[in-house]
């Protein structure tokens, strides 16, 4: 151990004698670690940074807006012509999503890769389970 992590521990464990860490949020509840088995290990502090700072890759914003967009059209019933619109420009949306994202992944040399793929598969594991 060197002097520094030495030093570190002293004031952590001062710290913890005196208190300090009483008052703060979250105490005493399990901590939400988050699942990043399915992120490459190179990407996954990239892929943190950007969830902190509120932003996504795009891939994943289409991901997620397919899988609203079948959530929705697994609702619609065809019952009347309304709901058939509905239906069609549901549809319309959901196929120019999927293309976007071909191409995107195209682009980004990931059409062909497996462990893309299976990445790509855990993704829409996540958005599609049950919250």
């Amino acid at each position: 151990m060197t002097i520094l992590s030495w030093l570190a521990e002293q004031r952590i464990q001062e710290a913890m004698r005196s208190g300090e860490f009483e008052d703060l949020p979250g105490h005493g509840k399990p901590l939400q670690l988050e699942d990043l088995s399915g992120v490459p290990e190179d990407l996954r502090m990239s892929f943190k940074i950007m969830k902190n700072a509120g932003l996504l890759p795009e891939e994943v914003t289409l991901r997620k807006e397919c899988v609203t967009l079948e959530t929705l059209l697994a609702a619609c019933h065809s019952n009347g012509n309304t709901e058939d619109g509905e239906r069609k420009e549901l549809k319309s949306q959901l196929t120019l999503k999927r293309l976007r994202l071909q191409e995107l992944m195209g682009q980004r040399g990931f059409g062909n890769s497996s462990a893309f793929s299976d990445y790509g598969d855990k993704i829409q594991e996540q958005l599609t389970r049950e919250e």
